[in-house]
């Protein structure tokens, strides 16, 4: 029996970041606040079918992962939570890294817009809670390849 609920758990596990039609990279994350520094493991949503899919279908998404949203240049952002049967916490990411915006505890499966109409680079979708768990705030920073982040 340990052995199937093993199994099992590995399989969730891997199928995590595979529900898409095409498939995703995972790469590390920073976010860096006042008092920690967090490294997740992101999927990377940087085609539309990527980016229209999202978190779509999926019960679980593990406190150490993520999912990036990657728009390819800053632009205003507009998410929403059909098809998502979890709560996340979404992280809206200027071109420079920074913070622009947070929204905490979205509703799954709400059609209503969750937006911000300063130009984002990337959102970052995270379990619900882990907003509130790692500190994090506007204008804290975050550190991945797509976000020319300068340290201070």
């Amino acid at each position: 029996m340990k052995r199937l609920f093993a199994c099992i758990a590995v399989s969730v596990f891997a199928n995590s970041f595979a529900f898409a039609d095409e498939p995703s990279k995972i790469e590390p994350i920073t976010i860096v606040t006042a008092k920690s520094s967090t490294m997740l493991q992101a999927e990377i949503a940087d085609t539309d079918s990527l980016r229209e899919r999202g978190l779509m279908f999926r019960h679980i998404l593990p406190p150490d992962q993520a999912m990036l949203f990657d728009f390819g240049k800053p632009r205003p952002a507009a998410m929403w939570m059909k098809n998502t049967y979890m709560s996340l916490d979404m992280v809206f990411v200027r071109e420079d890294g920074t913070i622009a915006a947070i929204a905490e505890n979205t509703v799954p499966k709400s059609l209503d817009t969750i937006s911000v109409q300063e130009p984002v680079e990337g959102v970052i979708e995270l379990a619900a809670g882990t907003v509130k768990k790692l500190g994090i705030h506007q204008n804290d920073k975050v550190f991945h390849r797509i976000f020319k982040t300068k340290e201070e």
